[in-house]
């Protein structure tokens, strides 16, 4: 099955809300409570949030998806620093790198991934910083494999809780 991962258009930010939320259900059912789960994606998943992103010169996206139908499986995004610690110029933030479960594991992450880094590379950015869930160890270890280390910790809300996250980064250089 081929995967193509090209860069987004105002265009995508259904698709983009989509795969957003349905990664966000799969990822965290087992760990938080429904009401949290579903205000944060009516707030911070949602179309219109994306549709604002999109509009934005300083956010860039890539969408990954089936060749075949165009179905959107995935995406990453480029975004200013808003990390709640500490950060230097130079410094970029991953903000979201989102694949459904079924395609881990061939590749497209690090697709995903390699489209960002190359981007902030080429954009003269020094660091990219993002952040991940402390209860979340395959993405920590895939962090860890693309050369990631821990920068910091900070509290992420999602609804009405408090969750601790890692802040990673990689030089650029």
């Amino acid at each position: 099955m081929e995967i193509t991962i090209r860069p987004c258009s105002p265009e995508d930010a259904e698709a983009l809300s989509l795969v957003a939320q349905a990664t966000f259900l799969q990822t965290y059912a087992d760990e938080l409570p429904l009401e949290d789960m579903l205000e944060y994606c009516r707030t911070r998943n949602g179309v219109d949030l994306h549709r604002d992103w999109l509009a934005r010169p300083d956010h860039r996206f890539w969408i990954a998806e089936l060749a075949s139908t165009r179905t959107p499986v995935g995406f990453s995004m480029l975004a200013p620093p808003d990390l709640g610690i500490d950060t230097e110029p130079g410094d970029v933030e991953l903000r979201r790198i989102y694949l459904l479960h079924r395609f881990h594991g061939g590749g497209t992450g690090a697709r995903l991934l390699n489209v960002a880094l190359r981007s902030a590379r080429d954009a003269g950015h020094a660091r990219l910083l993002l952040s991940v869930f402390t209860k979340n160890p395959s993405a920590i270890a895939f962090y860890a494999r693309q050369g990631f280390t821990q920068a910091g910790v900070r509290k992420f809300r999602v609804g009405s809780n408090d969750y601790d996250d890692l802040v990673l980064a990689r030089g650029l250089d």
